[in-house]
């Protein structure tokens, strides 16, 4: 089997072009889960503040987790953009708005957003409590609309926001009703903020990730066996790594995706294909 482009463990390959030059860039859900593993994979929030960072944007760095958020920061200083430590609870009315008021305070201004948050609870209808639902729906669903609501007037024009959903969300992909309810959730609200911002220029798009091996993924792995098999049914033969992702956002943050608008770029090696 041909060795993927990217490591798991190390930062992105290739010639960078300065794609998001001057932009000043919200990522919310920013952090890595932390792992024992002294080799455990990056997660794809902190890889694509760091990509954008690599390709020339300041970088708001948020995540409920104060260590998280500041370890991603300093992550982006090391690629010489400015990374700001952001601390927030996603799923509060009030700590969202704050996260991008911050944003826009700090920075000057706010020309992108991303929204990359999730968990899923539950197995199955008749062992997912209505608590796990709730919680599941506040932080997959609730967290992206608070921050589109919050941050959709304070982009600049011409701007761009980015949701990272999940490719349960073409399918009932997971044991857990709610993550995948929530996961396809995520294409309308998708299409409803492009609607919305379609009038200044604003553009809304969904990364659509497959297998991606994240400690998130891991721990999936973990608990479900069946994940795993799944790896040999991926016509590309392997899992993605978090930089993978992290490409396809940082293109469509990119003035490169200025006519794409309301769609969904799966990146899942033509898993959901086959």
């Amino acid at each position: 089997m041909a060795e993927p482009r990217h490591a798991a463990t190390t930062r992105p390959v290739g010639r960078l072009t300065g794609l998001l030059a001057g932009r000043n860039i919200l990522v919310i859900g920013a952090g890595t889960r932390p792992s024992d593993d002294p080799k455990a994979p990056v997660g794809n929030g902190r890889a694509v503040a760091v990509l954008a960072a690599r390709e020339g944007a300041r970088v708001a760095c948020a995540d409920v987790s104060p260590s998280a958020a500041a370890a991603t920061a300093a992550l982006v200083g090391e690629e010489g953009g400015r990374g700001l430590p952001v601390v927030g609870d996603a799923t509060d009315p009030g700590q969202s708005s704050a996260m991008v008021a911050e944003a826009v305070r700090e920075l000057g201004s706010l020309d992108a957003l991303v929204v990359n948050v999730g968990i899923g609870l539950g197995a199955g209808l008749a062992d997912t409590s209505p608590e796990q639902w709730e919680r599941v729906l506040s932080l997959n669903l609730g967290a992206p609309f608070l921050a589109a609501k919050y941050a959709l007037p304070a982009l600049s024009d011409g701007g761009s926001i980015v949701f990272v959903g999940s490719v349960a969300g073409l399918r009932a992909a997971t044991d857990s009703p709610a993550y995948d309810s929530s996961k396809a959730g995520l294409s309308g609200l998708t299409r409803h903020v492009a609607k919305e911002g379609g009038p200044r220029g604003i553009r809304a798009n969904l990364v659509v990730p497959g297998l991606i091996d994240t400690p998130m993924g891991r721990e999936a792995s973990a608990r479900r066996a069946s994940r795993t098999t799944s790896f040999t049914r991926i016509p590309l033969g392997r899992q993605g790594t978090a930089w993978e992702v992290a490409e396809a956002v940082t293109f469509l943050l990119s003035d490169r995706a200025s006519y794409i608008t309301g769609q969904s770029l799966v990146v899942d090696g033509g898993l959901s294909a086959v």
